[in-house]
């Protein structure tokens, strides 16, 4: 071999070192950037994870759909709890008023969730999620022939109502009132989940609840519709609470309820959109 070729040889042994060098750093710096991109990627998705208990206080007609969302905001979101208090709005929101712990409240009308944020308790402005509107559960297969609102002032019918100052008998009143019906009831409850149970263990022949009870109870009770009923539609509002423990958890929780799986859940119980 020449001593020329020797040097080129030579020469691209050098080359192709170098460049082997160059790729093995260009590699390291490669995995070192991904490594550090994953990190940040991980890091980021940590800090946006959500945990912690969320306690929210809603009215006794959303427990069947807000317990689906609970366990489907749980699923979603490993590491989170969302616990419920569900009774009259009249007596949540004087519990929330009353300094009891809750982070979110979803009243059944504007009436129970105005005595929450004029009381200074709601963090930002309530909103409307749902509707709700009424209807008379008998026992099952309407044995009384109940048809109308105005078969309800039937003296031998035994018939139950909301307490006026809870929002289904405050609605309930509402369509008497247009009606020009006087009602006498054999009792007034305080929500309308204890309403509804009276005619459920037969106590009673008749209730004045809502759509969404009535299609809950199931074969318990039959439902009956009544045209009065359309001008005493109540307003859903739901809002954070101030001192909410885990902020962004509830918020989370506000948003599942207004987005359209939950609003799937929502109309498929009976409930009416906004």
């Amino acid at each position: 071999m020449t001593r020329t070729a020797r040097r080129n040889r030579r020469t691209l042994q050098v080359t192709g070192a170098g460049a082997a060098a160059l790729l093995a750093l260009s590699a390291c710096s490669s995995s070192d950037s991904d490594s550090s991109s994953t990190t940040s990627d991980s890091s980021a998705s940590a800090s946006d994870k959500l945990s912690g208990t969320v306690t929210v206080f809603a009215a006794a007609s959303l427990k069947e759909s807000f317990t689906t969302l609970g366990k489907q905001f749980e699923r979603a979101h490993p590491g989170t709890k969302v616990t419920f208090s569900f009774g009259g709005s009249d007596s949540l929101a004087a519990s929330i008023t009353g300094g009891a712990p809750a982070d979110v409240f979803a009243s059944a009308s504007p009436k129970t969730m105005k005595i929450v944020t004029d009381a200074g308790d709601a963090s930002g402005t309530p909103s409307t999620f749902v509707r709700n509107q009424l209807e008379i559960a008998t026992l099952p297969g309407n044995p009384d022939k109940v048809a109308s609102l105005k078969d309800l002032t039937n003296p031998d019918l035994k018939v139950v109502l909301c307490d006026k100052e809870v929002p289904c008998g405050a609605a309930a009143q509402k369509a008497l009132d247009a009606s020009r019906l006087k009602l006498t009831p054999v009792s007034y409850e305080q929500d309308v989940k204890a309403a509804l149970t009276k005619v459920e263990l037969k106590e009673a022949d008749a209730a004045v609840v809502y759509k969404t009870d009535v299609h809950a109870a199931g074969d318990k009770v039959g439902g009956v519709e009544f045209p009065e009923s359309a001008d005493a539609v109540n307003d859903y509002p739901i809002t954070l609470l101030k001192g909410a423990r885990h902020t962004d958890t509830a918020k989370a929780f506000i948003a599942l309820v207004r987005s359209a799986e939950g609003q799937k859940v929502l109309t498929e119980a009976g409930f009416l959109k906004p």
